[in-house]
């Protein structure tokens, strides 16, 4: 069976520009033409595409790409061992930013006394003053922002490293359950929810679980906070919001 420039275009999400593109420098040639002299791709030039379009997600340039697909010496399976280390990579980098994100957020507005070169080793390009204003203006007359900020103020840079460490391996935990297909309502995922809500409590405010059921709804309610769960993994925003309503029923 074979496919045409405009088929695969749409299943690819690609352009047809971008095919011909890649057609003329060699790295996708299709296997077939039509009686018309058109291009027809073959499943076989498919699954290079498929090649093509994930080392492209990650960063590699054309030609890097050309040489890892055509060399001699490596065969489909190390291409399978090999996205999969990059891609477990990505979901580690992936998932520090996320805890960066969330951590940010959580402690309001952070008064953090780093030089900005710290700032930059514990948060990466993620600005944790970037949403100060806002957060000041929702909740800067609460106990809970008051006592964030004192604590946030006395924090080191190797504090907040763990703190993000911690954050990140709470969040890594809830999504190893939902991948694992267990309810939110599950003993797992409520005492997940509750080392969650004692995270919070230890490092930024008390915590009180009628509390931590709004920030549960937050992040569903917040684009920003639900793009950051979803980061992660697919429906952990609400897999998370629902563990945290379950483990505060159970109380």
């Amino acid at each position: 069976m074979s496919y045409s420039v405009g088929q695969v275009a749409g299943f690819a999400g690609v352009t047809v520009r971008t095919l011909h593109h890649y057609d003329e420098i060699g790295l996708l040639v299709p296997s077939e033409r039509s009686h018309a002299g058109h291009r027809r791709y073959s499943d076989a030039d498919m699954d290079r595409l498929q090649q093509v379009l994930f080392y492209r997600e990650l960063g590699f340039p054309l030609d890097e790409v050309a040489a890892l697909l055509d060399d001699p010496d490596t065969d489909p399976r190390e291409h399978l061992r090999r996205q999969h280390g990059l891609l477990t990579a990505r979901i580690t980098k992936l998932q520090e930013m996320a805890a960066a994100v969330e951590t940010a957020m959580e402690a309001k507005k952070m008064g953090i006394n780093l030089t900005p070169e710290e700032k930059f080793e514990v948060f990466g390009d993620h600005d944790p003053d970037q949403y100060a204003e806002e957060v000041e203006q929702r909740w800067g007359d609460t106990e809970a922002y008051r006592e964030s900020q004192r604590r946030a103020a006395s924090y080191t840079k190797d504090d907040w490293k763990r703190l993000n460490d911690e954050a990140a391996a709470i969040n890594a935990r809830m999504s190893d359950l939902l991948d694992r297909g267990l309810p939110a309502d599950s003993v797992e995922a409520m005492d997940v929810a509750e080392e969650h809500r004692r995270f919070i409590s230890r490092f930024h405010y008390d915590c009180s679980y009628e509390i931590h059921t709004c920030l549960g709804e937050m992040y569903v309610a917040d684009e920003r906070f639900t793009a950051t769960y979803e980061a992660i993994h697919p429906g952990l925003a609400v897999y998370t919001r629902d563990a945290i309503l379950a483990n505060a029923a159970r109380q």
